[in-house]
């Protein structure tokens, strides 16, 4: 028999680590459609809500991230739309986490990985602020997330598959900590271990069917508890 090699950690931040439905995401929503008003108007005039709205959607759907879409059909840099959508000037007084993440990282065996949607500068400055930005042994933001040059942000399963190659890990040997179930269910159709943390996720997303999660936590301070789980297959 194969002796299982120590896993690999894949790490969510936003709605995983802290709670970004208290203040941050309301935060992303206002500026992301301040900046798209402002992209899809005529120049002088602001598209109206509803335009911004249909537009939302429909790129999130298709691409995962409403950025990809607006790269690729308005001429939007995308490091233009990150720093756009993720600038607060006061993000640390927006940050509520759990006490004793720095413990339970270092109580999980392997190698743990910041695995993220959201661009390095935001997501550098709520890890220092947490205390963890030495806890992780990789911190990959959207930015990085790329397959031949081109952006592959989750749920992606090409960069999955890159990741793991990179790793040298077999996909049965990763851990993807998440609170999104599209991103779980693309970890889980390339083989991975998933987790859903639910603890910060709104109620109506809640409802979504969590088939591809095997682990189902409301906080990833749950997580050495119920690891057996992860590996009892």
């Amino acid at each position: 028999m194969r002796r299982r090699s120590a896993p690999l950690w894949l790490f969510d931040l936003d709605n995983t680590l802290h709670n970004a439905s208290h203040a941050i995401f309301p935060g992303i929503n206002r500026n992301m459609n301040a900046f798209l008003a402002r992209v899809l108007g005529d120049g002088e005039t602001p598209a109206d809500p509803e335009r911004v709205n249909a537009i939302r959607q429909e790129y999130y759907a298709r691409y995962g991230v409403t950025m990809l879409g607006m790269v690729r059909h308005h001429g939007v840099r995308a490091d233009e739309f990150l720093h756009e959508v993720h600038h607060f000037d006061d993000l640390s007084s927006m940050i509520r986490y759990e006490r004793g993440l720095k413990k339970l990282l270092r109580r999980l065996p392997g190698k743990k990985i910041l695995l993220t949607n959201a661009p390095r500068a935001y997501s550098g400055r709520v890890l220092r602020h947490m205390g963890l930005h030495r806890h992780f042994d990789a911190h990959i933001p959207v930015e990085a997330m790329r397959v031949h040059g081109q952006l592959q942000p989750k749920p992606s399963r090409p960069y999955l598959r890159k990741l793991l190659a990179t790793y040298g890990k077999r996909a049965s040997d990763c851990v993807l900590v998440e609170d999104s179930i599209e991103n779980l269910r693309a970890a889980k159709q390339e083989g991975l271990r998933t987790v859903w943390v639910t603890g910060y996720t709104p109620a109506h997303q809640l409802k979504k069917s969590a088939a591809c999660a095997d682990v189902k936590v409301k906080s990833v301070m749950q997580l050495p508890r119920q690891s057996y789980r992860l590996f009892a297959r």
